[in-house]
């Protein structure tokens, strides 16, 4: 069966941008205290249900994964890019980062404690976002938590440049509420929700926080 055409392109993209992109967003993301204390508090939600693993979906670079790292969290990342793993397994050594999808995720039913998806379903289509929930609902324990930061809008861009180099791809702007929906229609259970509207250019942000009910 023939590869999906985003999955393609998505791999082809950041394949090419991968070295650029890491030596931005790291630093990006060290400014980025909102999302930093968010990530704190999905952490202690996580250790306060056991010492489970959790997965970096769609981890990039590695940066969120080895932040994750610090707050205490079993944390390693899966990734669509080949050249983007390479990247983050030379920058950090000591953590796990596997070639994937997360709309196929290779992992065991129920073992995780957390999943992080942080600005990487952007380019996902929104047909495809409830086999990657239900995928995050498969794979984490009962009690598991999920956290999701994304673009917020209604519209898809078409991207042809990014990082100093050429892509081709699509991004998506969704709506919080339309995320919330199909999550929870996966059978995660929505805890709270945060609107990030920042200054200057770019879209304005969500975190969601959910969990998968039980445990």
């Amino acid at each position: 069966m023939a590869e999906p055409t985003h999955l393609t392109e998505i791999r082809a993209s950041y394949d090419t941008v991968a070295e650029s992109y890491a030596g931005l967003v790291g630093p990006a993301f060290e400014n980025d205290l909102l999302g930093r204390s968010t990530m704190a508090a999905f952490a202690e939600l996580v250790l306060a249900g056991g010492d489970r693993p959790v997965l970096d979906a769609g981890c990039g670079p590695g940066h969120v994964t080895a932040h994750l790292h610090t707050l205490g969290l079993d944390a390693f990342g899966v990734e669509l890019s080949p050249v983007m793993v390479g990247v983050a397994r030379r920058t950090h050594p000591g953590l796990r980062f596997d070639v994937g999808t997360m709309t196929a995720l290779d992992l065991p039913d129920g073992g995780l404690g957390g999943v992080v998806a942080w600005y990487s379903t952007v380019h996902t289509p929104t047909e495809e976002l409830p086999v990657a929930f239900r995928e995050f609902h498969r794979v984490l324990a009962p009690g598991g938590h999920v956290l999701l930061g994304f673009h917020v809008g209604d519209e898809k861009r078409r991207k042809d440049q990014g990082y100093g180099h050429p892509m081709s791809l699509d991004l998506y702007l969704r709506p919080p509420e339309l995320i919330a929906e199909l999550a929870t229609a996966a059978g995660l259970v929505l805890d709270a929700t945060l609107l990030r509207d920042l200054q200057g250019p770019g879209a304005p942000q969500a975190c969601l926080l959910l969990h998968r009910p039980g445990g």
